[in-house]
């Protein structure tokens, strides 16, 4: 799963009665591009910082699973 693929669902709920930028058709166009800007931008920095923590989690299960 990308970083965009995480981000969609948060844009999802935003309140479109307020919507972000103004709302109708250009910001339906352009939203996704948004998203997929984001998250390239996150991703240079580093992503969303789950990586070392679902590691560790993962090493965990294995040594209790061999236990």
């Amino acid at each position: 799963m990308t970083t965009a693929q995480f981000l969609q669902p948060m844009f999802a709920t935003v309140d479109e009665s307020k919507e972000l930028f103004g709302g109708g058709a250009g910001e339906a166009a352009f939203k996704p591009m948004l998203i997929t800007e984001m998250a390239k931008e996150m991703e240079k920095s580093g992503g969303l910082g789950l990586a070392r923590s679902i590691y560790r989690q993962i090493l965990a299960m294995q040594e209790k699973k061999d236990d």
